[in-house]
């Protein structure tokens, strides 16, 4: 009888926002046999194009992409979605012969993959209606003020601005009684294989806020504010929806609102930003087993290359 072959490592290239990526990925695929498992919480959305990265429909056709433009921009995608989609995904491409890379930066999605999900109760459109009319009226700090009595340690793990988790966890707490943070502890693996990760992690601060001043610059003048106007004339989409939360789209969305002037929507576009790659990085410090590379190092796309050597070198 025939042994199985083991299955390779799944490899994972990740990293803060706007540290070139998919620019890594895209010049990987030309060597290997890649298919991109896009592991981005916004690029799921259909008209979220500009202001998630999202590669265009000629890269998409040359290098193709999982994962993305699942749902339309009313809809949500959670990371028990994802989990799966994923899996899905994996099993596909090694069936066809060819090798995935899970690319992105949404560390939620990716701890999910990697190291399980909670079995949480579902949601509840009425309780998240209510708990969004009261961060509308007391603050998202005030909420996260009611989460640290109910779930320290979630409170500890979650920013007082983190209105999806903090939405999220009061939801589950509601729903079910018990603190998101004990049915998380009692986690499994959702897909058992190994992983092979290498991170992209700026040494120099500086360099990386001024990195990601000039491209969310460089989106405004591709258009990223006709986007948001366009999502924004819909007439079916506001500020509760998962995909106008995303960094950039909640700013400019807050400017089309009439709440500030669009120069002031730029500056807390970019100091959101500069946040979510802070808090991203710090997710990075936490994981094990991973490989990290300075986006800013000419020799990091040789190191990328040599470590996902076994996983890529062609079936």
């Amino acid at each position: 009888m025939t042994a199985t072959r083991p299955h390779r490592p799944v490899a994972v290239l990740t990293g803060p926002t706007g540290t070139g990526k998919t620019d890594i990925a895209l010049a990987l695929a030309r060597e290997f046999p890649l298919e991109i498992v896009s592991v981005d919480s916004a690029q799921v959305y259909r008209g979220l194009d500009i202001g998630s990265a999202k590669p265009s429909a000629e890269i998409r056709a040359r290098v193709p992409h999982h994962l993305v433009d699942l749902v339309d921009a009313a809809g949500s995608y959670s990371a028990g979605q994802f989990v799966r989609d994923a899996a899905r995904a994996i099993e596909d491409i090694e069936a066809r012969g060819r090798v995935p890379l899970l690319v992105g930066g949404t560390m939620l999605y990716l701890r999910a993959l990697t190291g399980g999900i909670a079995a949480l109760p579902e949601g509840s459109a009425e309780l998240r209606a209510g708990i969004d009319a009261e961060a509308a009226r007391d603050g998202w700090p005030a909420l996260h003020a009611r989460l640290a009595g109910i779930d320290p340690a979630a409170a500890a793990r979650i920013h007082p601005n983190d209105a999806q988790r903090i939405q999220r966890a009061l939801e589950v707490h509601a729903v079910g009684g018990r603190p998101i943070s004990e049915l998380q502890s009692a986690t499994k693996p959702a897909l058992e294989r190994e992983f092979m990760v290498c991170a992209l992690f700026p040494g120099d601060r500086a360099r990386l806020h001024a990195d990601l001043d000039r491209r969310f610059d460089q989106m405004m003048v591709a258009g990223l504010l006709d986007e948001v106007r366009g999502l924004h004339a819909r007439g079916d989409l506001t500020v509760a929806h998962p995909a106008i939360r995303a960094v950039g789209y909640r700013q400019l969305w807050a400017h089309l609102d009439g709440a500030h002037a669009l120069d002031v929507a730029v500056a807390r576009a970019m100091a959101a930003t500069r946040q979510l790659a802070k808090r991203q990085m710090t997710w990075l410090r936490s994981m094990a087993n991973i490989r990290t590379f300075d986006p800013h190092d000419a020799q990091s796309f040789v190191g990328i290359r040599e470590s996902l050597m076994r996983v890529f070198y062609p079936l």
